[in-house]
């Protein structure tokens, strides 16, 4: 067996590296493509986040044809902020051989420590806005469009060459109930007392123009101490207004805000797009947009994308107006489950916001694994 890696250089070799997933997972019927013109964008020298990371792309043959492909990453913000010298993978797929996994790990780790790194940790991206944390728990449901899935394999392997576990995040269902939920009675109370409301009346456009950049700044404050995090900067929320705001439902979008009309808390959720992804194959063109914009207008389920409350506002009930804006829309549209953003099992204060108002289980883990170089 002869392996080749190689440096992602040309536009080629970018198709190359996106492409690759497509034949490894053409037989699981949980895999979920990503849309490839977000992968070039995100990967592409366009990418905002670029303005304070570093990045390679390697490919690794196995007698001329792709058996692995990884990123390599180094967010300087997020080394400053932590005070470490980590470079981080991301992108990483491979067929099961150790050997491919070895020289795809060898590649970042050459990389980085060329640039003065000491520690490799991943799958991370270039911030908390991209897919992070490897599978090792949950194979057999369909993954939600915005997380990883991968074979079972993969964490074997990269505890083989050297890897343990850094953090963890769980992964819930949340049961939309039929009824009236008995917590939703002392909303009005929340609203009186603390002075807060959720946002209605107002288009998606409107809400963005007005709390856009405000909702990404309190993603920056309520995230600041969460693994790895690095502050979004104005760039990239602009990039990722620019993004969202077309394509969000306000109904599932609940901005709560105090008496001073600034934001305390929201939710960003969407219909659940990863049916819709597989049959549109990862392409927008010529007829996979048209699967997506059917899913956004009928669905059982929504994904949460991120929810966040700022610290003066966690346990005073923001939450639970965050919940009631959310449960009267899915009742609206008929939605009967929600699929949660990732939680890091040590945040236990997000672990717990569904506690005693909505019925969870969990459904996936993921992991993120560091190395020392």
């Amino acid at each position: 067996m002869t392996l080749l890696t190689k440096e992602v250089l040309t536009r080629r070799e970018l198709r190359q590296f996106v492409s690759f997933p497509e034949n490894l997972y053409r037989n699981s019927p949980y895999w979920v493509p990503a849309l490839h013109s977000d992968e070039y964008d995100t990967l592409g020298p366009k990418n905002p986040a670029l303005d304070f990371c570093e990045r390679a792309l390697y490919l690794v043959l196995q007698d001329g044809e792709i058996v692995g492909r990884v990123a390599a990453i180094i967010n300087h913000n997020a080394n400053e902020r932590w005070k470490e010298e980590v470079v981080r993978f991301g992108w990483i797929d491979f067929i099961n051989d150790l050997d491919v996994v070895r020289a795809l790990i060898d590649a970042v780790a050459a990389w980085g420590k060329a640039r003065g790194c000491v520690k490799i940790k991943g799958p991370l991206g270039f911030s908390d806005m991209d897919k992070e944390g490897l599978l090792v728990e949950g194979y057999d449901h369909l993954s939600p469009f915005t997380v990883i899935y991968n074979y079972p394999y993969y964490g074997d392997l990269l505890e083989q060459v050297g890897f343990v576990k850094d953090a963890d995040w769980t992964q819930k269902i949340v049961d939309i109930p039929v009824g009236e939920v008995p917590q939703m009675q002392f909303a009005p109370l929340v609203e009186q007392r603390f002075g807060l409301h959720a946002v209605t009346n107002m288009s998606m456009r409107q809400m963005g123009k007005k709390y856009g950049v405000d909702l990404f700044h309190l993603i920056n404050t309520s995230f600041a101490e969460l693994y790895e995090y690095s502050p979004l900067s104005d760039k990239q929320i602009e990039a990722y207004l620019k993004v969202y705001i077309p394509i969000l439902n306000k109904d599932f979008v609940a901005v709560i805000v105090d008496a001073e009309d600034q934001v305390a808390g929201f939710a960003f959720c969407v219909p659940s797009l990863s049916q819709a992804f597989r049959k549109a194959k990862g392409r927008l063109f010529p007829f996979g947009f048209l699967h997506i914009l059917k899913a956004l207008r009928k669905t059982e389920a929504i994904d949460a994308l991120m929810i966040g409350v700022l610290p003066q506002y966690q346990g005073k009930g923001a939450s639970l107006l965050i919940f009631k804006y959310l449960l009267d829309s899915c009742h609206k549209y008929g939605v009967t489950r929600m699929y949660a953003n990732p939680q890091l099992e040590t945040n236990h204060k997000v672990q717990s916001v569904f506690d005693g108002i909505l019925e969870t289980h969990e459904f996936q883990r993921r992991r993120s694994y560091v190395k020392t170089l």
